[in-house]
C-alpha cells in the first residue's frame, strides 16, 4: 500500500492511525470499531513487514520532519524542556531530541532506514495489545496469522543513561524566561516509584499544589508552574517547569529553592492523601479510555513483562508515607540540578549559585 492507501483504508471505516515515538518505545496505533479489528492488524503488520520506503516518500517525509523541528524551535517552552532534558544527559542517546536535528535528518539514507528496521525489529522486542470489544484468543490468532515474515532483528544494544546535570542558558529577545530546574529521579523498576510520584503531584500538580499557591497565587512572580517526573528503563528525572518574566526571575528562584529544600520537613498528612487520591483517580479514569488501556497494557508488558494490576498499583499509592517521601526528596536533592532557560536572562543566578542553595 502507498501512503494514502494506508490512511485511506482506515478512514473509510472511520478510523484513526498515529505513530508515536518516545525515549523508550516506537508505537503504531488504530482506532476502530471493534468490527473492523481485522483492518487495523492488516495495515500495522503489512507497515511492520512490507514497508518499501520510496525514494520520494522517502524524501517527502524528510521534508516534514525538518518542517517540524522548525516549528519546534519557534517554540520556545518546548525548546527549554528539549534543552534541559539533553544537559541532564549529555553525549548519550537519551538525551539527544528524539525528532534529531537538521542536520541528521538532511543526511540519512534510506539504506539506513531500512537495515535499522531490520536489524532492531523483531519479535522479542514487540508488543501487540488491544482493548475494547475484543476476544483475546482470536486476536491472538488473528495476530500470528498476519505476521509471518516479520524482521527477525538481532541487534538490543542498549547504551546505560548517566544523569549529570548542568546547566543551559540562551539569551533570547522574548517576552518571558521559560525555564525548567530539575534533579535525578527514578527508574521504572524503583520501589519508590510511587513516592516520587505522590511528591510531584503534592508541588506542583494542579492549581492546589503548593508551588501554584506560594509563587503564582500569593507572590504572583508566574503565570504557570508545575512539576513531573519521567521513568525510564534504567533512570529518571524530576523536574519544575515554569514561565516568569526578566525582571522576576531574581525573586522567583529562591523561592523555588526554599519550597524543595523546606517541602521534606513540613509535609502534611491532609496534602499527602490530596495527592494519593489524585493519583487514584488519573488511574481508574484512564480506564474508561480503550487507548489508553491499549497503550498502558503494552507497556507494562515491555517494561515489566506483566501487567501490573489497577489494585497493585492503588495500594503502592496508599503505602507511600509522609517517612518516605522525606528519605526520597533529600537524597533526591543531593544529586546536581539540571537548569535550563530561553529569554531575557540577564538576572537568573547561574547554577553554582542555585547549586550552593541546596548544599
Amino acid at each position: 500500500r502507498s501512503a494514502k492507501e494506508i490512511v485511506e483504508t482506515i478512514d473509510n471505516v472511520g478510523g484513526s492511525i498515529n505513530a508515536a515515538t518516545s525515549k523508550d518505545i516506537t508505537m503504531y496505533t488504530t482506532a476502530l470499531l471493534a468490527e473492523d479489528l481485522n483492518i487495523g492488524v492488516d495495515i500495522i503488520t503489512d507497515i511492520l513487514q512490507n514497508s518499501i520506503f520510496k525514494p520520494k516518500e522517502f524524501e517527502k517525509e524528510r521534508g516534514v520532519i525538518l518542517e517540524e523541528i522548525a516549528m519546534n524551535q519557534d517554540n520556545p517552552s518546548r525548546m527549554v524542556l528539549h534543552q534541559w532534558f539533553k544537559t541532564s544527559f549529555p553525549d548519550q542517546p537519551i538525551g539527544r531530541l528524539t525528532v534529531g536535528t537538521k542536520e541528521i535528518i538532511k543526511s540519512i539514507k534510506r539504506k539506513k532506514i531500512i537495515d535499522f528496521m531490520q536489524n532492531y525489529y523483531h519479535p522479542k522486542k514487540m508488543v501487540f495489545s488491544a482493548a475494547g470489544q475484543v476476544d483475546h484468543d482470536e486476536f491472538v490468532n488473528t495476530i500470528i496469522k498476519s505476521t509471518p515474515n516479520l524482521p527477525q532483528g538481532k541487534s538490543n544494544s542498549r547504551v546505560k543513561a548517566l544523569y549529570k546535570g548542568g546547566e543551559y542558558r540562551k539569551e533570547k529577545e522574548l517576552e518571558q524566561i521559560h525555564m525548567a530546574l530539575g534533579f535525578e529521579g527514578l527508574d521504572n523498576h524503583d520501589d519508590d516509584y510511587e513516592t516520587l510520584e505522590v511528591y510531584s503531584s503534592i508541588m506542583g500538580y494542579g492549581m492546589s499544589s503548593r508551588l501554584f499557591q506560594e509563587i503564582r497565587e500569593k507572590r504572583g512572580l508566574v503565570y504557570s508552574i508545575f512539576s513531573g517526573n519521567m521513568f525510564f528503563e534504567d533512570t529518571g528525572i524530576f523536574g519544575i517547569i515554569a514561565g516568569t518574566g526578566k525582571n522576576k526571575i531574581k525573586e522567583l528562584i529562591p523561592v523555588l529553592c526554599d519550597e524543595l529544600i523546606n517541602s521534606p520537613m513540613n509535609l502534611t498528612e491532609e496534602e499527602i492523601l490530596k495527592a494519593k487520591a489524585k493519583l487514584k483517580f488519573s488511574i481508574v479514569k484512564s480506564l474508561e479510555s480503550t487507548s489508553s488501556n491499549a497503550g498502558t497494557w503494552a507497556d507494562h508488558l515491555l517494561c515489566y513483562d506483566r501487567m501490573i494490576k489497577v489494585e497493585e498499583k492503588i495500594e503502592k499509592i496508599n503505602n507511600v508515607s509522609k517517612e518516605s517521601i522525606e528519605r526520597v526528596v533529600r537524597k533526591m536533592l543531593q544529586s546536581k540540578p539540571t537548569i535550563a532557560s530561553i529569554g531575557p536572562i540577564k538576572k537568573l543566578e547561574k547554577l553554582e549559585n542555585i547549586q550552593s542553595r541546596f548544599n
